[in-house]
């Protein structure tokens, strides 16, 4: 039984976007990638703490998290956020200044962002409505995330228009478990 007080959850295949997406055959196929960081933070605005391995619990999202406890800036708002993820790759670029999206390089290291997972090889932008695995925990992608000016504040970075459409996903818990820096990533189905 999922206690009370636990924030109200969009189910992942229930958004819009996850919806829509999950009975249209399709996404990136033959691709295996990993696990290289792992961010919480207990409150908003709190700074982001690194992990070697950290329990999901589904329907709920990372224990210790802001958003598992209720107590993330955008907690009162509803959505698929259990987990994020984003890529290495999008932060390697955005540190080229590639495209180049402002004055110049910006440094974006994996703990600055505010996803929870930075992962290599993974195409996230093509597993909206696609289920995969993270070492045991098996996720199902929601919905794209979206940049905000308030991580731009955080940073006191122009990173807003450098993340737009490379922000990362956000994802629900299908089956919970450890997750650890290392692990390998893969569809599911």
């Amino acid at each position: 039984m999922m206690d009370a007080s636990a924030p109200r959850m969009v189910e992942a295949f229930a958004h819009p976007a996850g919806s829509i997406a999950v009975g249209v055959p399709g996404g990136a196929v033959g691709w295996r990638g990993s696990l290289l960081n792992i961010h919480t933070a207990s409150a908003a605005s709190y700074e982001m703490e690194e992990r070697a391995e950290a329990r999901c619990v589904a329907g709920r999202g990372i224990e210790g998290d802001r958003y598992f406890l209720g107590s993330g800036t955008y907690s009162p708002k509803p959505d698929t956020r259990e987990v994020t993820l984003i890529e290495q790759e999008a932060l390697d670029a955005i540190n080229r200044n590639d495209p180049p999206l402002q004055s110049g390089p910006l440094h974006i290291a994996p703990i600055d962002h505010r996803r929870n997972l930075t992962v290599r090889g993974v195409p996230l932008n093509h597993l909206v409505g696609r289920r995969f695995r993270v070492g045991e925990v098996i996720l199902r992608g929601g919905r794209l995330n979206f940049p905000c000016k308030y991580l731009e504040e955080l940073l006191g970075q122009p990173v807003y228009l450098p993340l737009y459409n490379r922000s990362g996903l956000n994802c629900g818990i299908e089956r919970g478990g450890i997750i650890r820096v290392g692990d390998t990533i893969e569809m599911v189905d």
